[in-house]
């Protein structure tokens, strides 16, 4: 009886479906990465005694305002009189936006004010207050 000798295994990686693996990887990940996309303006917001996480960041326009009284929308600094149109257009692009007031502690309550008459002028109705908890 003949015995026949077994081939050795062979320690090769199959390497041909190497770049499909990677493209759906590189995929994948441009498709769930999500960006910090705004900085803001360096304040202090006010402390509460309760606080609301929104639910979903997604529809949510920044509004910052610093001690000096400079306004920010998105990274961008902008007048008083600039709130207005630059609200109303991005409300008409999603009505389901919200803006987020982030309003340093040692703004004059007349400031804040005069930027809740701007956003009433642009039908901006649902707007959020950030706060840190105490």
């Amino acid at each position: 009886m003949q015995f026949t000798k077994k081939t050795a295994a062979s320690s090769d990686i199959p390497t041909a479906s190497l770049p499909d693996i990677i493209f759906m990887l590189l995929i994948f990940f441009m498709v769930v990465t999500v960006f910090k996309e705004f900085r803001g303006l360096p304040i202090q917001v006010p402390a509460a005694a309760t606080t609301e996480k929104l639910e979903s960041k997604r529809n949510v326009a920044y509004l910052w305002m610093d001690k000096l009284g400079r306004l920010s929308i998105d990274d961008k600094l902008i007048g008083l009189e600039d709130v207005e149109p630059m609200l109303a257009e991005k409300f008409a692009g999603n009505r389901r936006l919200i803006v987020s007031l982030k309003i340093d502690k040692d703004v004059e309550m007349g400031k804040v004010n005069d930027v809740q008459e701007k956003m009433r002028d642009a039908y901006t109705l649902r707007v959020n207050y950030a706060t840190r908890f105490k």
